[in-house]
């Protein structure tokens, strides 16, 4: 890609044409600035601050190697300060100053769309003792706060955004793009170093006059903006408006499915609010004050979501394409997109709206399946709960969860097996003096490996079940065949013939009720099994209808777990047909995540446990050998005489350390008074 002017936006062998430094009335260095048209720089609010009314701003990578000084001013209303909210989340600082006398526009360069989760990033900024300037590398860690900021990690401590860096543009390292600018740097109380940036869909939305300077796709399809009209603003499904909230703030769960079903324009509407509030460049202050007037919990932050993606009519790959174009993977366009995302190892927060309704839903699942196991976080929403539903929940869902547990089962066979005997064994050797009590780690093992055997158990159960009523359905069918067949014969063996024109001939005539009744006999089975079909669709469609009345009669909180299930893709028959297909989970599913932290820590504190142990019995071994090396030199020391309070002392050690479990300590000291006797007999040191 290339800046405004057509070069480069940002290569890292030459000083950046559009880096700017900017200096006050005192002529000390303010901070950098951004030269994003031939009279705008783009700089921070507070780097205006201080530096009063006069700015000058530096052009250090002019093309003759000059350092052009020109005189700046803020750009009429262009300045947002900081403000803080009531958590202290800030919001803001940004500024556009107007330069007095024009660049070159090949000096210039444009701010772009993109979302580079984990990428690295760098900075070009004028901190002490650099006052030419140099680069700063940080990884991007990910968006913090509700101003849609993003938080970057120096790759080196050194690497910190310091005084001197405020307004600096962030280029991403794969593309030379310039995504942002520098904010601040902070050290906390911790020693943790992190550095902020506004990124180009922030400052275009507090300064929308820089839209023609911002390229690359949007983050929200068209077809997912609410309507213009304004006209379902106040439609919201409380119930569903906080879950969404809650998985756009990371609430720690991967993959969510939800079903939005055509008519339904509460739960309609209260989608496009999420989306809209979680892009950083649709969060206008109105929609945010707006929002604060809703109910708690419903509001999510800035920068919830990568990318949002209506996908009826599309195919997989041209939605992979949008993916790949959103994270900067335009390079090497003859190869396919989903092998370019495969190849990046990059993830995002991805929403996808209308998956049922894709050109290609079989090749969607496809896709999914790559993002989620790279990493990638999915809201994803469908029209009905089919059967493209179901396969993405088994596929997304369920068989992840069961590989999630059975590498959990794994650990925990680990952990209550060879690790449990390797402590045991060093139990048995030594004392554990000083090593924290393990045996409840143990026990939340053993329980832990019980409860998910038990969920393994009951997924079996339930594809027998699954299995046997196949079974059944299978051999009800074959039976029905047969009797159809003994009918058929029957007629054939009475040369019994439908006759059309004496039906119509005889009108009502009593030929025509026979035939009739020969006929349905016939084909009575049929007619059965259609008349069974419409009869389940029917009760379909009325307990669909009352728990729809359920719905509106009920209000949002004792609503709200009717609509999670809706949530989770079920309706009322459906789900009782899940809770016997394979991968559904019971009533009650194992909690993963807290399983997860438990087999982490107690494989390190049984770990920690081992190696201590193992600490004492090298003591143990240490303090042997150092026994025997007295006892050989007391024995030379004696030639032929007996000490038999030195021996007491020595058979008391040795005892001591032959004693399983050895009591470490209490060994050390009796070898210590064994050694210190001997000295004292002028049995030498050995140690």
């Amino acid at each position: 890609m290339a800046a405004g002017g057509g070069d480069p936006a940002a290569s890292p062998m030459k000083t950046p044409s559009w880096a700017v430094r900017i200096r006050g009335a005192d002529g000390e260095i303010a901070g950098a600035g951004i030269l994003l048209t031939p009279d705008q720089v783009l700089t921070c609010a507070h780097v205006v601050d201080r530096a009063a009314d006069r700015l000058t701003a530096e052009f250090v990578g002019a093309a003759d190697h000059s350092v052009p000084a020109v005189r700046a001013r803020v750009d009429g209303t262009a300045y947002v300060p900081e403000t803080r909210d009531a958590d202290g989340d800030p919001s803001g600082d940004v500024a556009l100053l107007r330069l007095e006398r024009p660049r070159p526009a090949e000096e210039t360069v444009r701010l772009h769309r993109l979302s580079a989760p984990g990428r690295e990033v760098r900075m070009y900024g004028f901190p002490y003792a650099h006052n030419g300037g140099i680069w700063f590398r940080s990884t991007v860690v990910g968006g913090c706060g509700r101003d849609g900021q993003v938080q970057l990690s120096p790759v080196n401590p050194g690497e910190l955004a310091s005084p001197g860096c405020s307004g600096a543009g962030v280029a991403d390292s794969r593309t030379g793009e310039v995504i942002g600018m520098v904010l601040s740097g902070q050290l906390d109380q911790h020693g943790n170093r992190f550095s902020f940036m506004s990124p180009a869909e922030t400052i275009a939305r507090h300064l929308p006059r820089l839209k023609p300077r911002i390229v690359g796709p949007t983050a929200v399809d068209e077809r997912l903006l609410p309507a213009a009209d304004g006209a379902s603003q106040d439609l919201l499904d409380e119930p569903f408006a906080q879950r969404l909230a809650a998985w756009l703030r990371d609430d720690g769960s991967q993959v969510k499915i939800s079903v939005v079903e055509p008519g339904d324009a509460a739960r309609a509407a209260t989608l496009r609010r999420a989306i809209t509030l979680a892009d950083r460049e649709l969060r206008t202050a109105v929609s945010i004050d707006r929002a604060s007037l809703d109910p708690p919990g419903t509001v999510p932050s800035a920068g919830g979501h990568d990318l949002a993606v209506d996908a009826s009519g599309l195919t997989a790959a041209e939605i992979a394409e949008r993916i790949a174009e959103r994270i900067g993977l335009w390079q090497h366009p003859e190869h396919p997109p989903l092998d370019r995302i495969r190849a990046s190892k990059t993830s995002l927060n991805l929403v996808v709206v209308g998956v049922d309704e894709a050109a290609d839903p079989p090749d969607l699942l496809d896709l999914l399946d790559v993002l989620r196991a790279g990493g990638s976080r999915l809201l994803l929403v469908f029209r009905t709960a089919g059967d493209c539903h179901r396969r993405a929940r088994e596929r997304l869902l369920a068989r992840p969860a069961r590989e999630r547990r059975a590498r959990l089962v794994e650990r925990l066979r680990d952990i209550t097996g060879p690790l449990a005997e390797d402590l045991h064994e060093r139990l048995a050797a030594v004392v554990p003096s000083g090593v924290r009590p393990l045996d409840s780690e143990l026990v939340a093992a053993h329980a832990a490996l019980a409860a998910l055997l038990r969920a393994d158990e009951d997924d079996r159960e339930r594809d027998d079940d699954r299995d046997g009523d196949r079974h059944h359905d299978r051999e009800r069918d074959r039976e029905r065949d047969r009797d159809r067949d003994g009918d058929r014969g029957r007629d054939r063996d009475q040369d019994w013939r439908y006759d059309p024109d004496q039906d119509w001939h005889h009108g009502h005539g009593h030929d025509r009720d026979r035939d009739q009744d020969r006929r349905h006999d016939r084909d009575g089975g049929l007619h059965q099994d259609r008349r069974q079909a419409r009869g389940r669709d029917q009760d379909r469609r009325q307990v669909h209808d009352r728990d729809q009345d359920r719905c509106q009669a009920r209000g949002p909180v004792q609503d709200r777990q009717h609509d999670r299930d809706r949530d989770r893709g079920h309706d009322p028959v459906e789900d009782r047909k899940l809770a016997r297909a394979p991968g559904r989970a019971p009533g009650h599913t194992p909690d993963l995540d807290r399983y997860e932290l438990l087999v982490d820590r107690v494989a390190g504190r049984l770990r920690a446990g081992v190696a201590e142990l193992d600490r004492l019995r090298d003591r143990r071994d240490e303090l042997a050998g150092r026994l025997r090396g007295y006892h050989v030199l007391h024995q030379h020391s004696l030639e032929g005489e007996e000490d038999p309070a030195v021996d007491d002392l020595y058979l008391r050690a040795h005892a001591l350390l032959r004693t399983r479990p050895c009591d470490v300590r209490a060994a050390e000291a009796a070898v210590d008074a064994y050694t210190r006797r001997v000295e004292e007999h002028g049995g030498g040191d050995t140690r």
